[in-house]
């Protein structure tokens, strides 16, 4: 094989979660699916949340019981094409990107099983590499990670299959953010961008990568610990899409100060120079009829940058000492809406 077709991500049709089929279409798929039929139940376990909002991830509470009582189990999945040529550090992305979510919620994750899909012509070290990396961030968090699925696809793909725990009286969701709070972002944008310039030119984008594989667990712990309740994290619909699942889902409108939101070096002007993945602009389409905004395209879609493994975005305000150890900042405010928007200003 040649150089080219040695690098994982010449073999990806997009980069990570920039690949996740586009909102609005994922939506009218469920709705489609789901809308004639009764929420799944079970007669061991408790829905507390499902499809409703879209949320992180699904929520159970075990053994019956109302309120806070019980044990609530988290569960998720995710998974996606490699973002970096280096198979240890995709397999440390594509982990930290899954077990995300159980911490979106509150959790804290408890075991995992590893999906891979590999073509048939990489060399078997590739497939090594992968899991080891997937390894080292269970060994971390720490959960268990033993056995999975395997299989021989064109596409190369890896991610988990996540199974965490949460206090049920103490959960983050997307329908919990309140009008009146400070909105908190825990991770710079711009990973999606990066990702998109080293897929085309084979360059190092390390503190990408160090984003990436940067574990959401202290920004949960975080955030639980200072009574927030209103939660999500910022993966592949971007800042702008998730906040405005979250407005939606809560009954607020967002407005964000698109001065203070972080990006990663070289972000903007890689932007500018045409590295804007597809699943950004399908981000922006989608929030746009609901967008009131007095800043330029450019700008947009920087806040529409589809994330990998992205940071936490809190319906509230962390301590100072604590938002400075997680590189968090303050980039808007909830306020009271008669219909979800989000404003940027």
């Amino acid at each position: 094989m040649s150089g080219d077709e040695m690098r994982l991500t010449a073999r990806a049709p997009g980069g990570g979660c920039s690949c996740k089929v586009a909102p609005g279409q994922l939506e009218a798929w469920l709705a489609l699916a789901y809308s004639a039929l009764e929420p799944t139940s079970s007669p061991l376990a408790d829905l507390l949340c499902g499809l409703e909002s879209g949320d992180d991830a699904t929520v159970v509470r075990l053994g019956g019981g109302t309120g806070a009582e019980g044990t609530a189990i988290v569960t998720t999945t995710d998974f996606f094409p490699p973002v970096v040529d280096d198979p240890y550090d995709w397999g440390r992305i594509a982990a930290t990107n899954a077990i995300s979510d159980v911490y979106a919620m509150g959790g804290e994750p408890v075991s995992a099983l590893n999906l891979l899909a590999l073509p048939g012509d990489l060399p078997d070290e590739v497939a090594v590499e992968v899991l080891r990396g997937g390894r080292a961030v269970a060994d971390e968090a720490p959960f268990v990670l033993a056995g999975g699925h395997t299989i021989v696809a064109d596409t190369p793909l890896y991610g988990l299959a996540v199974t965490g725990v949460a206090d049920p009286g103490r959960l983050l969701r997307n329908d919990a953010a309140r009008a009146g709070v400070a909105l908190t972002l825990t991770k710079p944008l711009g990973v999606g961008i990066l990702n998109n310039w080293h897929k085309a030119t084979g360059e190092p984008i390390g503190e990408a990568v160090a984003t990436m594989t940067r574990s959401n667990r202290d920004a949960s712990r975080a955030a639980l610990a200072a009574g927030i309740a209103g939660a999500t994290d910022v993966t592949g619909f971007g800042l702008l899409g998730h906040l405005y699942k979250m407005a939606r889902a809560s009954g607020v409108t967002a407005v964000v100060d698109a001065a203070a939101v972080p990006y990663l070096d070289g972000a903007r002007r890689l932007l500018e120079e045409g590295y804007v993945p597809g699943g950004t602009r399908r981000n922006l389409d989608w929030v746009r009829p609901a967008l009131d905004a007095s800043c330029d395209e450019t700008e947009l879609l920087l806040l529409a940058d589809a994330q990998t493994s992205g940071g936490l975005l809190l319906a509230g305000e962390l301590p100072s000492d604590q938002a400075r150890a997680l590189g968090a900042v303050v980039i808007g405010e909830l306020v009271p809406a008669a219909s979800a928007t989000v404003v940027v200003r």
